[in-house]
């Protein structure tokens, strides 16, 4: 089918562009650029330079490419800037959604996708973390992809949108060609690997005296290959109805780990800093992905931490400057 993929410059929306056109598809990529990077998208796919709060340019996007789905992975994204500038994500974020999500249902676009997260769970009772736990948004950022899920919720009853929505917390790792370049850079695995490579004296560690087993927080990481695939096989599930997937490896590593890990990886001492804890972080997010393991046969490739931070140093130390290198 033909799908538009809002977002498909960036480091997840890129990847599963490639996954996608790999499996037969065919590919719009509707980006502004902001933190996406014209290099990443595939030269078998159409891009459209644009932005999602120009709502007629999603119109033309839509009247001249007629997809028949959408992947919606544009947003901000950042759970400690969101603590700092609510209204640009509980603004921007849901704004530009809805923005989308008129222009397709007047379009007659009746697939969707949405790249959604597990900061929906900020105190979970039960972990690893199911679909069926409740929702308690962490930050702006999972208050805007909350409301996002409702959105898809009500127009699913009211108009017959078919919609998934894959929640996960943090993705990682690399393809040989694809990887993680933002700027500013504020996820951990690549900022480790930036002291790695020269480009920072240390990381930082936000917070040491958390619930943990080592005191610093600790997360899921999930390749981005295995997310991207994890995109695909539920929009090509649609047919059987709407869906909401949790999606993680079921194991979560804490801060220190994932610096040790690195350590171990690259052969560098990689100096660590401890510093205060930042505001909407949760102690512990591990997701679980048994739902989408038994109804769509999802199964991570990357299924250890190590694979994951080699394939993200590889790429590193092959870019070292990012999509600069290009």
């Amino acid at each position: 089918m033909k799908i538009l993929v809002t977002g498909g410059a960036g480091y997840i929306g890129s990847v599963a562009c490639a996954e996608l056109i790999q499996a037969g598809h065919e590919v719009v990529v509707y980006d502004n650029l902001y933190q996406g990077h014209r290099a990443a998208v595939s030269r078998d796919a159409v891009f459209i330079e644009a932005d999602l709060a120009d709502r007629a340019a999603i119109d033309r996007a839509l009247e001249e490419h007629r997809p028949e789905a959408i992947m919606h992975f544009a947003a901000y994204s950042l759970v400690g800037e969101s603590m700092e500038l609510p209204f640009k994500y509980l603004g921007d974020n849901v704004t530009n959604a809805l923005n989308l999500l008129q222009s397709a249902v007047e379009h007659g676009v009746m697939k969707f996708i949405l790249s959604s997260t597990a900061n929906l769970f900020d105190d979970p009772e039960s972990m690893p973390i199911a679909e069926t736990e409740r929702i308690v948004p962490g930050s702006p950022y999972g208050e805007s992809k909350a409301i996002i899920e409702r959105y898809l919720h009500w127009l699913g009853k009211t108009h017959g949108l078919r919609y998934a929505c894959l929640r996960y917390f943090n993705a990682a790792g690399a393809t040989p060609t694809l990887g993680e370049d933002h700027a500013p850079e504020m996820h951990l695995i690549p900022l480790v690997l930036q002291v790695a490579l020269g480009q920072r004296d240390s990381i930082k560690i936000f917070g040491d005296d958390y619930e943990t087993p080592d005191g610093t927080c600790v997360r899921d990481y999930i390749h981005v290959l295995d997310l991207a695939q994890a995109h695909r096989l539920a929009l090509e599930a649609l047919e059987g109805g709407s869906q909401v997937y949790n999606l993680g490896n079921g194991q979560g590593y804490s801060v220190r780990e994932v610096v040790e890990v690195s350590r171990k990886i690259t052969g560098h001492a990689i100096p660590a800093e401890v510093t205060p804890r930042r505001p909407g972080d949760p102690a512990t997010l591990v997701g679980s992905s048994e739902k989408i393991r038994r109804t769509l046969g999802w199964e991570p490739r990357f299924p250890s931490l190590e694979a994951i931070v080699e394939t993200a140093w590889a790429w590193h130390r092959r870019h070292p400057n990012g999509y600069g290198d290009r």
